[in-house]
């Protein structure tokens, strides 16, 4: 399962977004450090589901009427402050808790109503763009002492006759997510000296940074857009880097909402219905909730975490079944599986991401919608549906 870390700094609205993607009850409160332990729990990202080319919807429980959700685990990572990888606000541990995310969504106070350390202060009055760097920073300089506390082995390393400098790098990063693919991506890219004895803190600094952006791709989450000045958001989303205006409490309030039927909405849907009987009050909050929902598409999380799996992370899904023709499953469920993987992924790869004795066993597969035979080679799209042929069963 694909990991989403939330990162950001103490009271920037993590929990919450949290709360709200994964239904979990976690302690939501207004001062730095509420979060200690990381919490874990699994959210889903949205797409078509492939029962819309057909008469009927497949009835599968995250298919709402055509609506995929796909599940991924969220990781809500307490509150990170400046000077958080030389271990201040027990940084060190809080950045470990990253290393195995694939994607990470660094969640900003847009309001500006606290200062970098969490701290409540007037609405407006910190900036919320240095609230954005920050994290990137932090992890960088987490990573590259890293690299430095571990560079003395990679040293050693080499004084052997079959040394691979691309080899040890990997052993090295391995643990913070980088393959051999990765290292030697970023190795390309860099003018570094062939000799690791003669490399400076400047160019293992570089290769920090650079593995980082490689393995931890960020999407910055400018939460609180429903209360904050105007000029923030605008200024936010005017960055060069991916920015999606959000409120998590908005999207809490819904899906709380439409759990006790007082409204009807999914996750990701870009306006909301009321159903049920609400007071005054709560229409009054609900009205203004449909304004933020109309100038920005939506509550801004359900974007957030598919921004980050379809477009960060450039991924696919795609639907395994037994029957090409009724698109079941051995039960005679219909698509009931659905697999994120990498685009440029083939049936093989969906066979191993099945179950590895079905790869290992891969004979063919079917494409279900023409019910032709697809090359091994063929590279998947977005909602195909295969069957796979395998000795395995």
């Amino acid at each position: 399962m694909l990991s989403i870390a939330l990162a950001g700094k103490p009271n920037a609205g993590k929990s919450t977004f949290y709360s709200a993607a994964t239904r979990a009850e976690v302690d939501v409160a207004n001062y730095p450090f509420t979060t200690i332990d990381a919490n874990r729990g699994v959210t889903h990202v949205r797409t078509d589901c492939p029962c819309l080319d057909r008469d009927e919807r497949c009835g599968n429980d995250n298919c709402h009427d055509g609506k995929r959700y796909v599940p991924v685990e969220l990781l809500d990572v307490a509150g990170l402050v400046p000077g958080a990888h030389e271990g201040k606000g027990l940084g060190n541990q809080f950045l470990d808790e990253l290393t195995n995310a694939d994607v990470i969504i660094n969640v900003v106070d847009a309001s500006g109503a606290t200062d970098e350390k969490g701290e409540p202060v007037e609405a407006g009055s910190h900036d919320p763009l240095d609230d954005v760097d920050f994290i990137e920073e932090e992890m960088d300089l987490w990573l590259a002492g890293i690299v430095d506390r571990n560079w003395e082995s990679v040293e050693r390393k080499s004084r052997s006759p079959d040394f691979d400098l691309d080899e040890a790098l990997a052993d090295m990063l391995t643990g913070f997510g980088a393959s051999m693919a990765d290292v030697q991506a970023v190795i390309r890219g860099l003018d570094y000296p062939s000799d690791p004895m003669a490399w400076t803190d400047e160019d293992r600094e570089a290769l920090a940074r650079d593995v980082r952006r490689r393995t931890k791709p960020i999407v910055v989450v400018a939460n609180k857009a429903d209360v904050a000045p105007a000029e923030n958001v605008e200024r936010l989303l005017a960055l060069d880097k991916p920015v999606i205006p959000a409120t998590a409490q908005g999207e809490l309030a819904l899906r709380k909402g439409a759990d006790a039927g007082a409204v009807d909405y999914d996750p990701g849907d870009d306006a909301f219905d009321i159903r049920g009987e609400v007071s005054d009050a709560q229409r009054e909050l609900l009205d203004g909730l449909r304004d933020t929902m109309a100038e920005y598409g939506g509550t801004g999380v359900q974007a957030a975490l598919d921004y980050a799996v379809y477009d960060l992370l450039d991924h696919l899904t795609a639907y395994p079944v037994q029957d090409a023709s009724k698109w079941t499953d051995a039960k005679g469920n219909v698509l009931p599986d659905a697999f994120l993987l990498p685009r440029g992924s083939t049936p093989v790869d969906l066979a191993y991401a099945v179950h590895s004795d079905i790869g290992d066993g891969y004979l063919h597969a079917v494409d279900a919608r023409s019910s032709r035979e697809i090359a091994d080679s063929y590279e998947l799209a977005e909602g195909d549906v295969v069957k796979i042929v395998s000795t395995a069963k």
